[in-house]
């Protein structure tokens, strides 16, 4: 793995943007990404007769929505939400989804990249949610690029979409569908490296 250095610091970055004396006991670690997805959409591999070659639909229109994700492995929970653009307003909503989520009297560490609407002060809002950006150039860190692979491989590949309406309701039911899965976002997203006690 290209970033041992950022691995290996984990938890003495996390101590250090966490108030004096926190009990790392009470600390979820979640991990945050937004996908596209749209009319432009992923085309993936399929069954087929062998000798044969399927036909694959791929759209001409730019309708598309973004599904904003995040998932915290411990607690074997995600939270997701399908705007229509990435930008801070869709983040900070986002974050208030995790700082609901976050018990009492705990505090949620989300990774995530480096895009500009993660970076803003503005998202700094929210008194149990400390941001923690990933390395430049560091997706492999981010479990949840693994969940979108699920998602897109599985349900939104090798579609047509009518409209912006039809792009949120397959992304919510695909979105909805994999994480009925018991121990999903366990067993996907957990990393040794996040343990924080």
């Amino acid at each position: 793995m290209r970033h041992k250095a950022y691995i290996k610091n984990f938890k003495q970055k996390v101590v250090d943007a966490l108030p004096a004396d926190t009990d790392l006991n009470k600390v979820d670690v979640w991990f945050q990404d937004e996908t596209r997805v749209g009319q432009q959409g992923s085309i993936t591999r399929m069954w087929a007769p062998k000798g044969s070659r399927p036909r694959a639909i791929r759209q001409q229109q730019f309708e598309y929505a973004y599904i904003f994700g995040a998932a915290c492995p411990a607690k074997d929970k995600a939270l997701g939400l399908v705007l229509p653009l990435a930008n801070t307003d869709g983040m900070i909503e986002h974050l208030r989804l995790i700082s609901k989520a976050t018990e009492k009297d705990r505090y949620a560490v989300v990774i995530m990249d480096r895009a500009a609407w993660h970076t803003t002060g503005k998202i700094k809002c929210f008194d149990n949610i400390i941001p923690m950006p990933l390395p430049p150039y560091a997706p492999e860190l981010n479990p949840v690029e693994q969940l979108w692979l699920n998602i897109k491989q599985r349900y939104l590949s090798n579609m047509a979409f009518k409209d912006y309406e039809e792009i949120v309701d397959k992304c919510c039911d695909a979105w909805n569908d994999i994480l009925k899965k018991d121990n999903f976002v366990k067993k996907l997203c957990s990393r040794e490296w996040i343990e924080l006690v």
